[in-house]
């Protein structure tokens, strides 16, 4: 997977931003130019509102408002901008893509969003460690690591 050097910069500082907590965002790029949208984790107030429904608090786990990436994925498509990847922090952890990560990625044994990759940031709290990319792989119906390269 290529990301620009601006959109890796701006994940790692999400990915620092929000530590000790995930965080969680999405890319977009239309041809030429990425973009990356930086979302809030509402794991937190999930947890809050049922902690037996959500049992994992934002230092280890993320959720996405559905809406909101509904309508963001609407606006770019508006905008002739593709949605090419989601990314996540692990804080204090290695970028594995997690059993729950694939819950989220996949539905019924197939990709919930075709054609866009997984990004996992590995920080402590005071850098990144590393960050690992992950696209679906037909033929392991799973996603696999892929190499990362900084253009």
């Amino acid at each position: 997977m290529k990301l620009t050097e601006s959109s890796w910069q701006s994940i790692a500082a999400h990915a620092r931003q929000t530590f000790p907590d995930e965080c969680c965002g999405i890319i977009f790029s239309d041809g030429v130019v990425e973009r990356v949208v930086a979302l809030e984790n509402i794991q937190n107030k999930l947890h809050a509102l049922d902690p037996e429904a959500f049992p994992r608090s934002a230092a280890t786990a993320y959720n996405i408002n559905a809406l909101e990436l509904d309508k963001l994925c609407s606006e770019a498509k508006n905008r002739g901008e593709k949605f090419i990847a989601f990314y996540h922090s692990h804080p204090d952890h290695d970028p594995y893509f997690s059993a729950e990560d694939k819950a989220f990625a996949i539905q019924d044994g197939e990709p919930a969003f075709p054609g866009t990759g997984q990004i996992v940031v590995s920080l402590d709290e005071h850098q990144v460690l590393s960050i690992k990319a992950y696209a679906w792989s037909e033929e392991h119906k799973d996603f696999v690591e892929v190499p990362t390269q900084r253009v």
